[in-house]
């Protein structure tokens, strides 16, 4: 829930309304809710849409949404879960 905590962050500190950030992103409040609170994840496109809107950095809002997606994966994974982040940080490197 990285990005989703992130956003709520920005958004609180602009003084933005969710029904605010949601009518840009053409979904309804609640949509927009769960992506917040983690429940939905959001598409990558509209990380980038979100960056604009809030004036964030939009590295910093994907490599949020990237770590979301890997922590997903790999939650019911504990034992195994440091190993195997490091194995692919091993095979990414190579590339």
């Amino acid at each position: 829930m990285l990005f989703g905590e992130r956003i709520r962050q920005l958004r609180e500190k602009k003084q933005l309304l969710q029904r605010q950030l949601a009518a840009a992103l053409e979904i309804d409040t609640p949509m927009y809710s769960k992506i917040e609170r983690g429940d939905r994840k959001a598409k990558r496109k509209q990380v980038f849409v979100l960056a604009d809107l809030l004036q964030a950095d939009p590295t910093e809002l994907l490599t949020l949404w990237v770590a979301d997606q890997v922590v997903l994966v790999i939650a019911d994974e504990k034992e195994v879960a440091n190993n195997a982040l490091d194995i692919a940080k091993e095979y990414m490197n190579r590339k």
